[in-house]
């Protein structure tokens, strides 16, 4: 039904409730000969009249009668959804579709989900986890998180993080095989290489040099598709590896892994929270993206300075 018919029946039926066409328009929000004009088109549009209005009252005719006692339930039904509707905009419950990398940021997000749901349990999060881009209204999406900037036009982006790229090895690769002190020292080094899910392209190295970001491809002793599989590689000690500061920090912290090359490090990307109109968002949604940007942004847990990476890196030497 087009939405002017339907706003001609409700005209209708606040007119006969109030008793009086002014009343209803009133309720409406528009001008009497606006209500008045549509109650007309309503009537030409049936091919009956409906009401018998002078400038004092009306009444309604006898199909009038019929055609509002048909109408009513569905009135009634549609003002229900209505208010329903806006109650779960406001409200933190229900569905919540989020969509993020599936390298190396399960363990960033679950921390993220997991306390939303502890303050609201009603909600009801559907997780993404996918390497690949995909479409911001096929899928639904509330909330996204990427490496990189926004994936479309029209959508709302605010970095959370820088996104480092560190060269790491583990103290027992570094007893075996030594440590490279310049990025031609690699040559020599057992390398692995991550093969992107989507493209099936093996990635380059990101390196920083003379304050540019340069691309070099390594020989590759492991190539995978998967980002947890290649930083248990570099824990057992079996290759080196670029490692996302989100994976990275912790286990540089704790000693399981030494940084390399460290005049090297990259972090021209970024991890982004991405989202719609917050205007038009329901209330969940909005206290979502509030908790991450205040969990997320900058954390110190993913987030290794100069200074710290430098420590981790003597403190390794030492050992």
């Amino acid at each position: 039904m087009p939405m002017n018919e339907l706003r001609a029946i409700d005209t209708f039926a606040k007119a006969v409730a109030l008793g009086s066409i002014r009343r209803a328009a009133l309720a409406q929000g528009v001008s009497p000969q606006a209500a008045s004009q549509a109650l007309a088109q309503l009537e030409q549009h049936l091919g009956v009249r409906l009401l018998h209005r002078t400038t004092r009252s009306l009444a309604l005719t006898d199909e009038g009668q019929r055609f509002l006692e048909a109408t009513q339930p569905a009135l009634a039904a549609l003002e229900r959804a209505l208010h329903q509707a806006r109650e779960s905009k406001d409200e933190v419950a229900g569905p919540l579709r989020i969509v993020g990398p599936r390298s190396s940021f399960a363990h960033v997000l679950m921390p993220v989900i997991d306390e939303f749901c502890q303050r609201y349990p009603g909600i009801q999060p559907e997780v993404l986890l996918d390497d690949g881009i995909g479409n911001w209204v096929l899928d639904r999406v509330d909330v996204g998180f990427r490496i990189g900037q926004s994936p479309e036009d029209g959508v709302i982006a605010r970095r959370l993080m820088p996104a480092q790229l560190i060269t790491c090895a583990s103290p027992g690769y570094i007893a075996r095989h030594g440590a490279p002190k310049t990025l031609n020292d690699l040559a020599h080094h057992r390398c692995s290489v991550f093969r992107h899910p989507s493209t099936g392209q093996l990635l380059p190295w990101h390196f920083t040099v003379d304050g540019q970001v340069v691309y070099r491809h390594v020989s590759a002793a492991l190539a995978t598709n998967d980002a947890e599989l290649e930083l248990q590689a570099v824990l057992a000690g079996q290759v080196i590896g670029q490692i996302v500061n989100f994976a990275a920090a912790p286990l540089i912290r704790n000693g399981q892994l030494v940084p390399l090359l460290l005049p090297h490090t990259t972090n021209n990307m970024g991890l982004h929270l991405y989202y719609g109109n917050r205007t038009a968002q329901p209330k969940r949604v909005r206290a979502f993206i509030d908790l991450a940007v205040q969990r997320l942004a900058d954390s110190p847990a993913y987030v290794l300075g100069a200074r710290e990476l430098a420590a981790a890196g003597r403190d390794a030497a030492r050992r």
